[in-house]
């Protein structure tokens, strides 16, 4: 099979080809209420996603903005572990897979095989009918959450996941995903700091369980950053089709979608030095970055003095690593 074209181009004629059979005013109504959970504060122990036109309006809401930022966490996998490639991959409450399309993107070589796990069949039936032959993958009904048990893989994505879950679920799905996975655990949040904090209990149930954090921290310690003054959390920009900016009621034919990572692995692996931690500061003659870097949190003055490295400082973005591979 070829599944090289698992991209977001392709993710996104897939969507204009279900979407356009959904009542503008349908999916309006729809995406008003999951508007409402994804911005609220009160995790669940119930399906979101009840029935297709919900499945069909987060689609065309979340799915996009999911698939990169679950595709820019992979990368930094992939730039920790370019020799590392999973041949098998569950995917947590994946529901319509946006994970998975992002798994099979980030190893379009070689894509896993991979089983979706989700406890709302219509978000299963769409995600297998999204998928057509593209994706090679078993779309499988689970509840989510303490009662779940994993078959062994080499990958577990857990993407926009714990936010739904109790509190009490959420160490005990992560411990499962760390107990499962032979190679590598990926988990993303929303990137806000509520977010951030369910992504830093996650990384410390993965380092108990005696994983590396591969990314985006440079190291497996302590997260340098104060609890309650700061929050870790990354942009991803995500384009818009006409219907997708009908569906969110934007005109700008594309958004930024703020994520929060953490993606940990069982075998040996080479963090960055550093990471870009804010939109990089671009003055006259020299370049700001805020790093996280082994010693904790830095701002390196980039001037052009440094030569080469100025132009690689000029053309860094938010979330690289620093410097780059071949000054490092």
């Amino acid at each position: 099979m070829n599944v090289s074209v698992a991209s977001a181009e392709s993710l996104r004629t897939a969507l204009a080809g279900v979407l356009g059979g959904l009542p503008p005013s349908q999916a309006a109504k729809s995406v008003e209420r999951l508007i409402a959970h994804y911005r609220g504060t009160t995790p669940t122990d119930a399906p979101v996603l009840r029935d297709r036109a919900d499945v069909v309006a987060y689609a065309a809401y979340r799915m996009p903005a999911t698939f990169e930022a679950a595709r820019g966490a992979l990368a930094a996998l992939r730039d920790a572990a370019p020799e590392w490639e999973p041949g098998t991959h569950t995917d947590i409450g994946g529901g319509t897979g946006a994970a998975s399309w992002a798994v099979a993107d980030a190893w379009d070589g070689r894509p896993p095989r991979t089983t979706v796990l989700d406890w709302a069949e219509p978000a299963l039936a769409l995600g297998r009918e999204l998928a057509g032959g593209v994706l090679d993958a078993e779309w499988r009904r689970e509840r989510i959450g303490t009662a779940l048990r994993l078959d062994e893989t080499d990958l577990v994505t857990v993407s926009y996941v714990l936010k739904e879950l109790t509190e009490g679920d959420r160490a005990a799905l992560v411990a499962e995903a760390a107990r499962a996975a032979t190679g590598a655990v990926v988990i993303v949040e929303p990137g806000t700091p509520d977010g951030y904090e369910r992504i830093i209990a996650a990384r410390s149930v993965l380092i108990d369980a005696g994983f590396t954090v591969a990314a985006p921290c440079p190291h497996s310690g302590a997260c340098p950053i104060e609890p309650g003054t700061d929050w870790c959390h990354f942009s991803a920009r995500v384009s818009r089709s006409s219907l997708h900016r009908q569906v969110k009621g934007g005109s700008l034919p594309y958004e930024d979608e703020k994520y929060a990572y953490v993606a940990a692995v069982r075998f040996p692996v080479t963090p960055a030095p550093a990471r870009v931690i804010r939109r990089p500061q671009t003055r006259k003659g020299l370049v700001l970055l805020d790093l996280c870097a082994p010693g904790g949190l830095e701002r390196a003055t980039v001037t052009k003095r440094h030569g080469p490295l100025y132009k690689q400082a000029r053309d860094a973005e938010w979330g690289d690593p620093w410097p780059p591979a071949e000054e490092a």
